[in-house]
């Protein structure tokens, strides 16, 4: 048996938090390949790290998205899966993995090309889907989601190589700047902030509620978001935001009468497949970091 080093061109959850420059580009696609993103709106994701869509999916999808979605919060079955993740407090659902094995309605979601063909665009070459969930955040005290870079995680537990990956999310209900909307900070994706602290065995079970490691400081984020500043997404269901894996990102509790309610799909370059966790003990389960290196057809 031959076994490969692979370079950690980041590393993380060490002694101490370490900022270094990102070594990976950030547009992997030809500037005038085809795809849905036009020139320059590649050229705002590259600068920015992140693209709004208005409306990626017609209103008629969304019924059809949110019928599903409902269904699936509201079947015991998935509700008793491992793949359900539920708020410490209310014990209502706030994410199911794995959606696009799932669910066959967002099985064909995650096909479409207004969807994956982005994905190819930017990344520049197939994909397949490391993650995939649905994030419910109702009304009433949904908590939210600290600061932090997806890769940082992704890289340190999952074992992802390369800022060779990028996410979509796709509103479900309408994002008002109230019910803990999607904050990110612009241009932080050009800096991979290395988090302080060694990985728990089986991190994951606490942090898919509340994350604790791979969090930034309160120093570091202060830094950034005086660099970069904060932008906040609204919008009606059917919009959509594509970030890169590295933005500095989080989202605030939902204390509104009105649930916050997106499918997110992150999808990965077939040539960036995962190897072994970087900074963890054990990978994580294949349903929140995948295995299975299929391209999407």
């Amino acid at each position: 048996m031959v076994t490969t080093t692979v370079t950690d061109l980041y590393p993380s959850r060490g002694t101490t938090e370490v900022a270094v420059p990102r070594q990976d580009p950030v547009v992997w696609g030809a500037p005038d390949a085809p795809g849905p993103i036009s020139a320059a709106d590649l050229q705002c994701y590259e600068r920015d790290g992140f693209l709004a869509v208005d409306r990626l999916i017609t209103d008629d999808e969304v019924a059809v998205y949110r019928q599903e979605l409902d269904r699936l919060v509201n079947d015991p079955e998935i509700r008793a899966d491992e793949r359900s993740i539920v708020e410490p407090k209310s014990k209502e659902i706030r994410s199911v993995f794995e959606v696009h094995r799932i669910s066959e309605v967002f099985a064909r979601l995650v096909r479409d090309e207004r969807v994956v063909g982005r994905a190819r665009q930017i990344l520049g070459s197939d994909v397949y889907v490391h993650q995939s969930r649905i994030n419910v955040k109702p009304g009433f005290g949904a908590s939210g989601f600290y600061w932090h870079s997806d890769f940082e995680t992704w890289h340190a537990e999952d074992g992802l190589p390369r800022m060779r990956t990028v996410s979509v999310s796709i509103a479900l209900t309408e994002n008002y700047d109230t019910n803990g909307g999607l904050m990110i900070m612009p241009g932080s994706h050009k800096t991979f902030l290395g988090c302080a602290g060694a990985t728990p065995k089986d991190n994951y079970k606490k942090s898919l509620q509340m994350q604790d490691a791979g969090t930034p400081s309160d120093e570091a984020l202060t830094k950034m978001a005086s660099e970069y500043g904060i932008k906040l997404f609204t919008g009606r269901a059917g919009s959509a935001t594509w970030f890169d894996c590295n933005c500095m990102h989080g989202s605030g509790d939902n204390i509104t009468p009105f649930p916050r309610s997106n499918v997110f799909i992150v999808f990965n370059s077939v040539e960036n497949t995962a190897v072994e966790p970087f900074a963890a003990p054990v990978r994580r389960p294949e349903f929140i970091g995948a295995r299975d290196f299929t391209p999407v057809r």
